[in-house]
């Protein structure tokens, strides 16, 4: 007999889930999605440590902030928290 897994969408409320959060993608939870403007953007990085998901990371190749969708929740954390108001949370 094979056991399959419950998805999120499955835990009961107030359930615990067995697993961490990165083994997850949280992502479809949003309705609003953060999109940055790169000219006004001052790479302050206050959005990446602001990020109560960690789906916003510095990539240190790049010298570039980096969103993944695949974990951002879409609270808009970023967004007011960005002192240039460089992100915008648009309707996904």
């Amino acid at each position: 007999m094979t056991v399959q897994e419950k998805s999120w969408k499955e835990i009961p409320p107030a359930g615990i889930c067995w697993k961490p959060s990165t083994e997850y993608l949280t992502g479809d939870w949003k309705t609003y999605k953060p999109i940055m403007d790169s000219e006004k953007c001052t790479r302050c990085t206050l959005c990446v440590i602001f990020c109560p998901d960690g789906a916003i990371h510095w990539n240190p190749g790049k010298e570039d902030i980096e969103f993944d969708y695949d974990f951002c929740k879409g609270c808009g954390i970023c967004a007011n928290e960005c002192p240039t108001k460089a992100i915008e949370m648009k309707l996904e």
